[in-house]
C-alpha cells in the first residue's frame, strides 16, 4: 500500500477526485457519479470547499495519484462531513481515519459541536467505520431523487471542545 501523503486540495485535483469517488461509487449497483448534474462542485473542488468556508483535503501517492479525500462545510451546529472516501486498494490500513482526523481537527478548532454526514444506505462500510467513530444514526432518511435513486442515513457526532 505505501504511505500515502495527505494535502490540501487543489482545484487542479479534481479530476483525480472525481474519478476516486466514481470508482468508489461503481463498487454499488445502481450508483452513479454524475458530475454535470449533480456533483458540479467536484470539478473545482478546492474554491468550492474555500468559498463556502471550509476545506477539502487529498490523499496521494506518487504511484497512484489521488487516493482519499475528504472535506467539510460549516452548518449551524458544527461541520458537515463531505466526500470521506478511500480507493479500494488501500482501504484498511488507517487512511480514512487519517483523512478523518483532519475534518475532527478543524471542527474542534472552530468549537463546532458535532459533526454530521448523510451516507448512501448502500454504504454499509463506510457506516460501520462513522459507528466506530462514535457517530450516531439518526431515525431519519432522505431521498435525494438523483439517478442513483439514493436514500441516506444521517450521522451525528457530538464533539466535546476543551
Amino acid at each position: 500500500m505505501g504511505n500515502a501523503h495527505i494535502r490540501p486540495a487543489r482545484d487542479a485535483d479534481s479530476a483525480g477526485v472525481i474519478r476516486l469517488i466514481g470508482d468508489c461509487y461503481a463498487e454499488y449497483p445502481g450508483c452513479v457519479l454524475d458530475v454535470e448534474m449533480e456533483e458540479k462542485q467536484l470539478q473545482s473542488v478546492a474554491s468550492h470547499f474555500q468559498e463556502g468556508g471550509g476545506a477539502f483535503w487529498v490523499a496521494e501517492q506518487e504511484t497512484d495519484g489521488i487516493i482519499g479525500s475528504a472535506g467539510y462545510l460549516p452548518v449551524a451546529t458544527g461541520v458537515k462531513l463531505h466526500h470521506l472516501y478511500v480507493a479500494a486498494g488501500h482501504r484498511g490500513g488507517g487512511l480514512a481515519l487519517r483523512l478523518f482526523e483532519c475534518v475532527r481537527e478543524t471542527a474542534i478548532n472552530r468549537s463546532a459541536s458535532e459533526i454530521v454526514c448523510w451516507s448512501d444506505t448502500r454504504f454499509t462500510r463506510a457506516h460501520a467505520f462513522y459507528e466506530k467513530l462514535g457517530f450516531h444514526r439518526a431515525p431519519m432518511l432522505r431521498h435525494l431523487g438523483d439517478r442513483s435513486l439514493s436514500v441516506e442515513f444521517f450521522f451525528r457526532l457530538p464533539l466535546t471542545n476543551s
